[in-house]
């Protein structure tokens, strides 16, 4: 990845050399254990907020929690792939299946999550049908009560292709909302525009070993460099016993161990790393949506296109957050 000229962390208001780590739970609704531990995980742990799959078996129950606590920061998920064959538990899309048929399997579900099941979706998706499914999965989350910060992916890096990649960010400038970004290219595209986007690598921590966890986490936290950096956990209070067709449960019960670990809060103040969620990034992006609408007064839809985006449209970011104290770490808001 290229060393961005004006880290993401300048563009929200911080001074040079602050470490930012936007510590963000995955997959909350796949189901209740994910669910308990995501809330147990930013409520009480050092997580700063999640994303919610809306078409899962869990997303009525995770719903409930969002609801009852308002000031809990959450984003969408966008979910076109189903990564479980535990019974009763494989999922189908939010909208319609006669309206999304290119995203389905012959039993009206969503393709596995395999190598082989996301290139055939790819290969086959047409790009008005996951416009149908995202704006499903999105307005199943944007009723009466709390409101999302974000959109990022379930196992799709930058939605898995451009065009719907270009999709997501049109509709994350319709409805106000930051998108998660991985990838150099777009990556290179949006911080030309100046928009905040991670300054290094992004991690996903099924990509963390499993031995020795805590100890891997803990290096990567004080060789964290300055710049906003990303990592995607997945907390869960899953066993073997509670959930035998979840092949992932060590990587989310180890994850949730971590999260709510006293040693890890106090890494964190060790290295001067400041937790933070999505709304300060979301503030910038809803800026430069506000500022990209139509000669006419009216706020595009999905025809918005990247290259689009208004090149100055972090330059009226003025808020300044707090850097790590000695402790315990900062969470921003």
């Amino acid at each position: 990845m290229t060393q961005p000229t004006t880290l993401a962390t300048e563009l929200l208001g911080h001074p040079p050399g602050t470490r930012l780590l936007l510590l963000n739970c995955d997959d909350f609704g796949l189901n209740e254990d994910v669910n308990l531990a995501v809330v147990e995980a930013i409520e009480h742990g050092v997580a700063a907020s999640c994303s919610l799959m809306t078409g899962c078996p869990g997303s009525a129950h995770a719903l409930r929690l969002l609801r009852e606590r308002p000031g809990l920061p959450f984003g969408i998920h966008l979910t076109l792939v189903c990564d479980t064959d535990e019974p009763g538990h494989r999922w189908g899309p939010v909208a319609p299946a006669a309206a999304v048929p290119s995203l389905l399997d012959p039993a009206g579900r969503l393709l596995p999550a395999t190598p082989e099941g996301r290139a055939r979706l790819l290969a086959r998706a047409q790009a008005a049908e996951v416009e149908r499914e995202f704006r499903a999965q999105i307005e199943a989350a944007t009723g009466p009560g709390p409101h999302p910060t974000h959109l990022d992916f379930h196992c799709l890096a930058d939605a898995g292709r451009p065009d719907l990649l270009d999709l997501a960010l049109a509709l994350g400038a319709e409805y106000g909302l930051a998108v998660r970004i991985w990838l150099a290219p777009a990556l290179e595209r949006l911080r030309a525009r100046g928009l905040p986007v991670v300054d290094h690598p992004f991690l996903d921590s099924f990509s963390v070993p499993l031995d020795d966890k805590p100890a891997h986490y803990a290096r990567l936290l004080a060789a964290l460099p300055p710049g906003l950096t990303e990592w995607a956990v997945h907390p869960s209070l899953a066993t073997p016993a509670t959930r035998p067709g979840d092949g992932g449960w060590r990587v989310r019960r180890s994850d949730y161990v971590f999260l709510l670990a006293p040693r890890t809060r106090e890494l964190l103040a060790e290295h001067g790393v400041t937790v933070t969620d999505y709304r300060p990034l979301q503030s910038c992006w809803a800026r430069a949506a506000a500022s990209g609408t139509a000669s006419d007064g009216t706020s595009r839809t999905a025809s918005y296109a990247v290259s689009d985006t208004v090149s100055d449209a972090a330059s009226s970011a003025s808020e300044s957050f707090k850097t790590a104290a000695p402790a315990p770490p900062t969470v921003e808001s």
